[in-house]
């Protein structure tokens, strides 16, 4: 039996701070709030269902469980990385993840290390990345007091740009910003600041500044690192974008026809913009803007080909 990439379709999330600009990736949007697309995702909050092949309709959650010789007999206990496409039509709330001990500690599930590739930016948009926070009790001081100016570190952005975001980081995306997140797979938020906003109902969200306070940085000053490596083929610009201890990232800009060899056991891969194909042994799948597949265990060379941008990433094995 040849082994085929699992191409997937996947599930919508509603948000206070959502759009309908995930509209242009081709997906049939049910509301003008919409700011989550769950791409590649074996959590509980939104499975990923397969579309072709032998597992067609099934759920990536249960084909992981019981195929593991496609994820390279992982002993990971669930799919380790989530990708998901977010429109942020407005602010995000200002938040932070715990790590993995505090995690399954406090929550019962790993922490949240993620990344952002800014896909689109209106001119002027802007993230919260960090905190001026010298010590705990200063942050615990300046949270409670309300003194966001002077706590939050803003950071303007513009298509193309990149953000490794570990657990313990500060951080909120901004209005007008468009972004592909590769993370764990985790959905654990502890809200710091949600700007006063209230819910359809008229509530306040919950906020969670104990939690907060328990596990972000301190300092919390850093300046987000964009140490990318270029590798230029003749039909293709081979960006490493991050390496982290959790997943690689990667972008590769497809111009023409380009091969490629498996460097992991098996990757997660989002199509950005354009269209072209996929050749793997003797077969060619059609590929378009908004699509996500992973290649799993046993494809170990494949051909991309035609103009696109693409995202792709690997779990790191623990």
């Amino acid at each position: 039996m040849s082994i085929e990439p699992l191409f997937l379709d996947s599930v919508l999330q509603e948000k206070l701070w959502g759009g309908d600009h995930l509209k242009s990736f081709g997906y049939e949007l049910p509301s003008d709030k919409i700011g989550e697309y769950w791409a590649i995702s074996a959590h509980p909050h939104g499975v990923s269902t397969i579309k072709n092949g032998e597992f067609a309709g099934q759920k990536l959650d249960k084909v992981f469980d019981q195929h593991r010789e496609l994820f390279g007999n992982t002993k990971e206990e669930v799919f380790p990385l989530l990708t998901k496409i977010l429109d942020a039509n407005d602010w995000l709330s200002v938040q932070v993840h715990p790590n993995d001990e505090y995690g399954m500690k406090h929550e019962g599930e790993l922490g949240k290390t993620e990344c952002w590739y800014i896909i689109s930016a209106e001119e002027g948009s802007e993230i919260i990345y960090g905190h001026n926070a010298k010590s705990r009790e200063e942050l615990a001081e300046m949270i409670n007091s309300g003194d966001w100016d002077h706590l939050l570190r803003k950071v303007k952005v513009k298509a193309g740009d990149f953000f490794h975001v570990p657990a313990g980081t500060m951080h909120a995306i901004g209005a007008g910003i468009v972004i592909l997140e590769t993370q764990q797979s985790s959905d654990t938020t502890y809200r710091v600041y949600d700007f006063d906003r209230k819910d359809d109902q008229g509530n306040l969200r919950e906020l969670h500044i104990q939690q907060s306070i328990d596990v972000l940085h301190i300092p919390g000053d850093q300046t987000p690192e964009n140490k990318v490596q270029v590798v230029q083929e003749e039909n293709a610009d081979l960006t490493t974008l991050v390496k982290s201890d959790f997943f690689d990232v990667y972008k590769w800009s497809i111009h023409g026809t380009q091969d490629f060899e498996a460097t992991a056991d098996y990757m997660l891969v989002s199509i950005l913009e354009g269209e072209g194909q996929l050749m793997v042994a003797d077969k060619t799948y059609a590929l378009s803007k908004g699509d996500h597949f992973i290649l799993p265990t046993g494809i170990d060379q494949w051909q991309l080909s035609g103009n696109m941008e693409i995202i792709a990433s690997n779990p790191v094995a623990h």
